[in-house]
């Protein structure tokens, strides 16, 4: 192996030893695509990692920015950076020093479908604030399907109410904005009727709100409507109905008031019978006794 081939091997190492290698571990997990509500809010959630070890908030810049302009920023630390018609509508609701990185946006416009991607930027140090390492992942970005009007409740009840009986109904809606959870109200509600709330996270940026009502229906409330409606941040509203069909209870009194009556009275006839002709085996008898003699 001559000196060339030799040098030209080691430089090669070289490069590979003293290359950014770090920069190929750093990712980021993004959420690809969300609807999102006209008027209304979004939290992206987002998280990274990064070969290093615990870095301390104090170094580490995020940056959510248009997947084709870098410098078209929509969230910075400094406002001033921002975009004019993102200026507010934007917070970090992630800790960048816990590797979270998620993105908050309200007021939706029609228009702010993206994409759009994070970028962390290092500090050297926690004086010196200029950046060391820049990192954009560009390949996971998030895009927004701007929806122009709510979607509706969704309605999970048994078929049919029965009267005197507790009966549940449950209202739910999705969602993409956790931080302004929908508010979910009911037609009728009464002083005995329980209502609970429940939220939860059904995929990764999709939580569910729900409103579960238990009430008692009565013969009055056959073919009424129950109505759902949900409320959004934004003032954005959107509502289902129920139907009610109330079973009755069947009732036997119509039977069993006369059958009772007819066996007391049988009961009492026959009492009366027995002892009128216990009386008048008695009286029978008396007489016999009194020919005898």
């Amino acid at each position: 192996m001559d000196k060339g081939t030799m040098m030209m091997i080691f430089c090669l190492l070289l490069a590979a030893i003293s290359s950014p290698v770090l920069t190929g571990e750093w990712k980021a997990n993004v959420v690809k695509e969300l609807d999102v509500l006209v008027t209304s809010c979004v939290v992206v959630p987002c998280s990274f990692t990064h070969p290093n070890e615990k870095l301390p908030s104090s170094r580490l810049r995020g940056i959510w920015h248009r997947s084709t302009f870098r410098d078209q920023s929509i969230y910075r630390e400094d406002p001033t950076q921002i975009l004019e018609n993102f200026r507010g509508r934007t917070r970090l609701l992630g800790h960048l020093g816990q590797n979270n990185c998620t993105l908050e946006m309200i007021d939706m416009k029609d228009h702010d479908n993206g994409p759009f991607c994070f970028r962390i930027e290092l500090a050297r140090t926690e004086t010196d604030l200029s950046t060391s390492d820049k990192f954009t992942f560009v390949e996971d970005c998030v895009t927004f399907r701007m929806l122009p009007d709510p979607p509706k409740p969704t309605l999970t009840h048994p078929k049919t109410a029965i009267q005197g009986r507790p009966y549940t109904v449950t209202c739910s809606v999705t969602h993409t904005c956790p931080s302004y959870v929908p508010k979910l109200k009911w037609s009728t509600v009464t002083t005995d009727d329980v209502v609970t709330e429940v939220q939860k996270e059904n995929l990764l940026g999709y939580w569910e709100a729900q409103s579960i009502l238990t009430f008692t229906p009565e013969e009055k409330n056959d073919h009424s409507e129950v109505t759902c409606t949900a409320e959004f941040n934004g003032g954005r509203t959107s509502n289902t109905v129920l139907n009610l069909y109330v079973k009755r209870t069947e009732n036997y009194n119509h039977i069993i008031i006369p059958t009772v009556v007819a066996i007391v009275t049988a009961v009492i006839f026959g009492v009366f019978c027995f002892v009128m002709v216990k009386r008048y085996k008695g009286r029978i008898a008396e007489l016999q006794s009194g020919d005898g003699r």
